[in-house]
C-alpha cells in the first residue's frame, strides 16, 4: 500500500495515505463495516487494536476520512499488487495445479487459462460522477454505472479463479463514443498483458470479443485466445462453415460418456483456417463447436469458439473443456464478489473522482487474499472445511476481532481452530 501517491497540499496530515488504503483494505479483507469503529474502541480501551496487530497501522482514520483521502488516487496504482502475489505463487509452484495442457506439440508445463468479462459495481439513478458510464433509456429516464472487467485464472479440474488487475470502463478523455468493454480489453492487453507473456496464456471470452481488432490485439500481445463465436456476428466464418460441411471439409469427432445416471454424447465439429471476418485482411482462426445431447437425443448443451490453437480429435475435447471454463469468472468470481460477503455493488462510497474504482480494486484485492490463503495456508483450510458455510467464517472473523486482540494472523486461526478442536500442524 506504500505505492498509493498522497496528493494532499495542506497542513490537515493527520493521517498517512498507507494507513487510509490498508484500513479501507481491512474493511473488505474483514468483511466487517464497521471494523474501523470496532478498532478505535478497543485501542482506547487496551492500548492497541488489531488494525495495528493484523494490518500494520499506525493510526485508525474515520470513514469519512479514508474516503476523503482515497478518493484522488487511482487504481492503477494498486495493479502491480496483483502481478507481484501472481509471482510469489507461481514462485512457489502454487500455480502449476492451474495449468493445462490444450496441445501435446506444445512445449512448457501447459497452458494458463484468463477468462475476461465485465461486471457492474455500481448503478444508480442520482448518484455519479465523471467517471460514471451514462445510459439513457428509453422512457427517457438516466441512470449511472460503473462497470468493470475483472480477469481471473480459472482452470477446469478447479472452482477456484484466481483474480487478476482489474480494468475499468470509463468514458475516455478525447472519445466521443462511450467506453465499452472490448476497449477496456485492449486497454487491460496493453497494461498488463506483457507480464503475462511468458506465462503461455489462452485468454477465454464471451463472442463480444471475437472480433478481429481484439484477436490481433491479443495474438501481438503474445498470447492465445479461445473465444466464443455465434453465428449471428460472424456471418462470413459461417458461410465458409456451411460451404466446407457440405464437401466434407468439417471434421465430426463424438464421444459417449456417463455422468451420474446419464448416458451423454458429445458431438463435436471443427475446421482449420476460416476467416473471421469477410475481407483480403481477414484473419484466419480455427472453428470448433460442441453439442452434448442425451439418450432422449434431447441437446443439453451446445455453443461454438474460434481459437489460434490446432484443432484435432486428440486435444478437441481438452480444448472445449478449456473454452466453457469461462463460466468460471461468473460462478467462481463475479457471483462470489456479489452475494459471498463482499457486497461488490454496494455503493462503500462514491467520491467525485476515483474512490468506487479504488474501492473496488481493494475489494478485489481482499478477495485475491482470501485465495492465496486457501491456497497457501492448512489452517486456513481447515476452518472453512470445517465451519458449513463462507458467511459462518466471517461472521466468526468479525465477532472475535471484535473483543480480542490478536497479535497476527496465525495467532487467529490458532485461537479458532483450538475453540473449534482441530488438530492443526505447527507451522512456526
Amino acid at each position: 500500500m506504500r505505492a498509493v501517491p498522497d496528493k494532499r497540499t495542506g497542513k490537515n496530515c493527520v493521517y498517512s495515505m498507507e494507513d487510509a488504503a490498508v484500513a479501507a483494505f481491512a474493511v473488505f479483507t474483514t468483511q466487517s463495516p464497521s471494523f474501523l469503529a470496532y478498532q478505535r474502541t478497543m485501542e482506547q480501551t487496551r492500548g492497541q487494536s488489531n488494525a495495528q496487530t493484523l494490518f500494520g497501522m499506525r493510526q485508525i482514520p474515520t470513514d469519512n476520512c479514508v474516503r476523503t483521502m482515497l478518493d484522488p488516487v487511482a487504481p492503477s496504482h494498486l495493479f502491480p499488487l496483483f502481478t507481484q502475489i501472481f509471482n510469489a505463487l507461481n514462485a512457489g509452484g502454487h500455480i502449476d495445479p492451474l495449468r493445462v495442457s490444450l496441445d501435446s506439440s506444445e512445449d512448457g508445463p501447459g497452458r494458463l487459462l484468463i477468462a475476461l468479462d465485465g461486471t457492474a459495481y455500481h448503478a444508480s439513478h442520482t448518484i455519479h460522477c465523471a467517471r460514471c458510464t451514462r445510459i439513457e433509456h428509453s422512457n427517457g429516464s438516466v441512470s449511472y454505472q460503473h462497470t468493470v472487467i475483472t480477469p481471473v485464472i480459472v482452470t477446469p479440474a478447479l472452482s477456484r479463479v484466481i483474480p487478476l488487475a482489474p480494468g475499468f470502463i470509463v468514458p475516455q478523455d478525447g472519445h466521443d463514443k462511450q467506453d465499452c468493454e472490448t476497449a477496456a480489453a485492449k486497454r487491460w492487453l496493453m497494461t498488463t498483458a506483457a507480464h503475462y507473456r511468458d506465462q503461455h496464456v489462452t485468454l477465454l471470452g464471451d463472442d463480444l470479443t471475437s472480433r478481429q481488432p481484439l484477436c490481433e490485439q491479443i495474438l501481438a500481445a503474445g498470447l492465445h485466445f479461445l473465444l466464443v463465436c455465434k453465428p449471428s456476428s460472424h456471418p462470413t466464418l459461417y458461410e465458409w462453415v456451411e460451404s466446407l460441411a457440405r464437401s466434407g471439409g468439417v471434421v465430426t469427432h463424438q464421444i459417449t460418456r456417463r455422468k451420474g445416471r446419464q448416458v451423454l454424447t458429445d458431438t463435436y465439429r471443427f475446421a482449420q483456417e476460416l476467416p473471421l471476418r469477410a475481407g483480403a485482411d481477414a484473419l484466419c482462426v480455427n472453428w470448433l463447436e460442441l453439442t452434448t445431447m442425451n439418450a432422449q437425443g434431447q441437446t443439453i448443451y451446445h455453443n461454438a469458439w474460434v481459437t489460434w490453437h490446432t484443432i484435432h480429435p486428440g486435444n478437441v475435447a481438452t480444448l472445449a473443456a478449456a473454452a466453457r471454463t469461462r463460466w468460471g469468472i461468473e460462478n467462481g468470481a463475479n457471483n462470489t464478489l456479489k452475494t459471498k460477503g463482499y457486497h461488490f455493488e454496494h455503493n462503500f462510497g462514491h467520491g467525485k473522482t476515483y474512490l468506487s474504482s479504488l474501492l473496488a480494486t481493494l475489494n478485489l484485492l481482499a478477495f485475491l487474499l482470501h485465495t492465496v490463503q486457501e491456497m497457501t495456508s492448512h489452517k486456513y483450510r481447515l476452518l472453512r472445511a470445517s465451519l458449513p458455510t463462507r458467511q459462518t467464517f466471517f461472521d466468526d472473523i468479525r465477532a472475535l476481532t471484535r473483543y480480542l486482540c490478536f497479535p497476527s494472523f496465525e495467532a487467529l486461526l490458532d485461537f479458532m481452530l483450538k475453540g473449534l478442536e482441530i488438530d492443526a500442524p505447527d507451522s512456526s
